[in-house]
């Protein structure tokens, strides 16, 4: 199984620490964040990581190499100016994932959730998200869960940690180009096709200097 990290980002929010530092490079308990994902990775059994290039994203590959500092193996999408945001970063990169599911995730999450549960995971649907409970700055939270399975009206709703699992005919007839991932996840739980899970371990969204001091200080 592949792994997408999610990394083409600009870090509007942490300017202007991403004036002249990819966000994804950025420190926190010591390593960038990226490299807490790598590490994880390589933990969990992952052999073969795909990450998608934008600001400075040179830095990042000149950081990471090939990947075998990490024991593993790692190929690069680089995006035009402006990155595709997240669902055409996906689309773009699709030669390289190739046809078995695969695991993406954020470069802006640090999270302990088990990633070696997603290589054992078996489902039909298109894709399975990781869920958390809402945080201070997203209140009302995304999308619910009824048995298992991803809904858009629910009495209590969860924050997408920014870690899923997806097929890629999830986004196989997508046109090409800048593309966000929620409407593309939304209507595919309206159809039924989504599956979930709430996870209540530690979780942190650094994407903005405010809340990556706050992870840096629980990480210290």
């Amino acid at each position: 199984m592949k792994a997408m990290i999610l990394a083409a980002g600009r870090g509007e929010r942490l300017r202007p620490l991403t004036d002249s530092v990819p966000k994804p490079l950025l420190e926190v308990g010591g390593k960038p964040l990226i490299v807490h994902h790598l590490d994880r990775l390589a933990a969990a059994g992952f052999q073969d990581v795909v990450i998608n290039l934008g600001w400075l994203g040179e830095q990042i590959a000149a950081k990471l190499g090939d990947g075998g500092n990490f024991g593993l193996r790692i190929r690069y999408s680089p995006e035009p100016p402006g990155a595709l945001e997240t669902a055409g970063g996906i689309v773009h990169a699709l030669e390289l994932l190739g046809d078995a599911p695969f695991l993406a995730i954020s470069a802006d999450v640090l999270c302990d959730y088990p990633l070696k549960r997603m290589r054992q995971l078996e489902s039909e649907a298109l894709a399975h998200l990781v869920m958390v409970d809402n945080p201070p700055h997203h209140p009302h939270g995304d999308f619910g869960i009824e048995s298992g399975r991803m809904v858009l009206d629910s009495d209590i709703k969860l924050t997408f940690s920014g870690i899923a699992w997806f097929r890629p005919g999830l986004f196989a007839d997508l046109e090409p180009g800048v593309r966000p991932l929620r409407p593309v996840l939304e209507q595919a739980i309206a159809a039924g096709l989504v599956e979930g899970e709430r996870f209540q371990g530690q979780w942190f969204d650094t994407g903005t200097a405010g809340r990556l001091e706050a992870a840096r200080n629980s990480l210290a």
